[in-house]
């Protein structure tokens, strides 16, 4: 007979009851199941997205928009990006698997079958698409839509596994969110959206690439042609400089649209140093020191960061 009992245990001082060791163990199993989807959404990338999105809806608006606009773009745009992120881990599973940096995520560690990965990245993009149109414009729900699609089939499915410009046509997915923020506040896209649009955009590349060198053994184990697998240090540097010094051009390029001083100062403080940490990078591989990428790719986050919190702020004051 077994000593483990399935029912709640009251102590002898008529302490609540302890929770048993078969209850315990369904519990982890739950929150395991839980945490294996939401790594399937990559909330990293997520988080970072939305950082995007509402001080270009801010922008739009002139101001604060509406709390309920804000969080109905907000929830919509998390599940939008959360469902990409699941249908591409349904899609590279099989390079997963070969990565040691992937190798852990829930379908190469058989945490959530590909079935039911398949079905949670479908139903996440079908909510994510109705709360956007019900709740914003067509525009809005459109572009979510078009994120979703290009990210998946053109991107994941297409060009990150037959071209090294893998990351350059993939900047547009990442880019969406603040197309999709100023079209659910105006109905339209203005010159400023664009423009930040391709901020976004060509941030994609010096910020990936210092990434893609660390991990350069894991893609090229995988097949992946990412820039620094297939191309000479020559050919990486020269990309993240002219990238580099397109992003933080193209920031300043927004100054004028809309915007005063309190964006551009630290706009042009921030990109300054963005740009001395890319050619840092880039003398560091010539001379043939530890290169130390991911020292750039923080970086970039946060001159990401403060751009857009500069843009907020400005459209507040």
């Amino acid at each position: 007979m077994s000593m483990i009992t399935e029912r709640p245990v009251s102590n002898s001082a008529g302490q609540p009851p302890v929770r048993t060791v078969p209850e315990e163990s369904a519990a982890r199993d739950v929150r395991g199941v839980i945490a294996a989807y939401v790594a399937l959404t990559k909330p990293r990338i997520v988080e970072l997205l939305l950082v995007t999105t509402v001080p270009a809806m801010m922008l739009a608006d002139g101001g604060m928009p509406s709390l309920w606009l804000v969080a109905v773009v907000l929830l919509g745009g998390s599940l939008a990006a959360g469902a990409a992120s699941v249908l591409n881990c349904y899609i590279d599973r099989d390079i997963d698997q070969l990565m040691r940096r992937t190798k852990r995520r829930p379908l190469p560690a058989h945490t959530v079958s590909p079935r039911n990965a398949l079905v949670f990245g479908l139903v996440l993009a079908a909510v994510s698409i109705a709360l956007m149109a019900a709740f914003t414009n067509l525009l809005a729900a459109g572009l979510t839509l078009a994120a979703i699609l290009y990210y998946d089939l053109v991107y994941t499915l297409w060009l990150k596994r037959t071209t090294t410009a893998n990351t350059f046509w993939g900047g547009a997915c990442g880019a969406a969110p603040v197309l999709i923020g100023w079209a659910a506040v105006t109905g339209s896209l203005a010159p400023a959206a664009w423009a930040l649009f391709a901020v976004v955009f060509f941030w994609q590349m010096p910020h990936f690439y210092p990434l893609a060198m660390k991990y350069k053994d894991d893609y090229a184990r995988a097949g992946i042609p990412m820039l620094p697998v297939v191309a000479s240090a020559r050919r990486v540097n020269a990309e993240i400089l002219i990238f580099a010094w397109l992003t933080v051009l193209t920031s300043l390029a927004a100054w004028p649209l809309g915007m005063s001083a309190i964006y551009g100062v630290p706009t042009l403080v921030v990109g300054g140093i963005f740009l001395v940490e890319a050619h840092k990078l880039c003398r560091r591989v010539v001379r043939g020191e530890a290169v130390k990428p991911m020292r750039l790719f923080h970086w970039s986050t946060t001159y990401l960061t403060i751009v857009f919190a500069a843009v907020a702020l400005d459209a507040l004051i």
